[in-house]
């Protein structure tokens, strides 16, 4: 009896040692045959299938391949924004056509008016230098009225200037009247030549001035140039 007993005992051990065995080769198998299945990636095609940095999809690639073109459209749109200096000109008299007309309001005050007659934009800059007749002196700049940004009229626009003709307590010297105006224009630094200059009509019974005669900068608008 004890020999069945330990023959018995021997043979299941037997049999548990086959049935892990077995089940460890089995898990083994399904593993290999799960990573083997259609559709299934093993981790080395993933790996390969992932996107890279030789992709034709990463910023490098994109940037090398259309970067210049970009750029150009870019600078082709910039221009049209921001007109290059060769699309802009200065205004001055073969530009535009100016007019000089008193006003009633303020008083002893005269209003200068530059409209763009070409087909670009131009630049008012600074402010306008007056003469009238054959005066030897240059009209001071009233430099409270200096605007933060230089004037711009596209074509049909008009800027605008105010112009103090004498003072009005009467405390102005040389009193006199014109009857011939001519209105400079500056370039882009201070007292340089900004081309024709113009020479609007003046009333026909003359525009009176004296030693107060006074000139604001080129305004955007007949508000703010008379508003001194």
């Amino acid at each position: 009896m004890r020999i069945r007993r330990t023959r018995s005992l021997l043979a299941v051990t037997a049999l548990t040692a086959l049935a892990l065995t077995a089940c460890e080769n089995g898990t083994g198998t399904r593993d290999e045959g799960a990573s083997a299945l259609p559709g299934t990636p093993s981790a080395s095609a993933s790996a390969s299938a992932a996107p890279t940095g030789g992709s034709t999809t990463t910023p490098a690639k994109v940037d090398n391949r259309d970067g210049n073109k970009s750029g150009t459209k870019d600078n082709a749109k910039g221009g049209s924004k921001t007109p290059a200096p060769a699309t802009r000109v200065l205004c001055n008299g073969s530009t535009t056509r100016v007019t000089a007309r008193p006003v009633p309001r303020p008083l002893n005050h005269m209003l200068l008016t530059v409209t763009n007659t070409g087909s670009r934009t131009c630049d008012l800059t600074y402010y306008p230098v007056l003469r009238f007749d054959e005066m030897q002196w240059v009209p001071r700049a009233a430099e409270e009225t200096h605007p933060q940004a230089v004037v711009s009229l596209a074509p049909g626009e008009s800027g605008y200037a105010g112009v103090l003709l004498s003072a009005a307590d009467g405390s102005g010297d040389g009193g006199t009247t014109a009857e011939k105006l001519t209105v400079a224009f500056q370039g882009m630094t201070p007292n340089s030549d900004g081309g024709a200059s113009a020479t609007p009509a003046l009333p026909a019974e003359g525009v009176y001035y004296d030693s107060s005669l006074t000139v604001t900068y080129w305004q955007q608008d007949r508000e703010g140039a008379l508003s001194w």
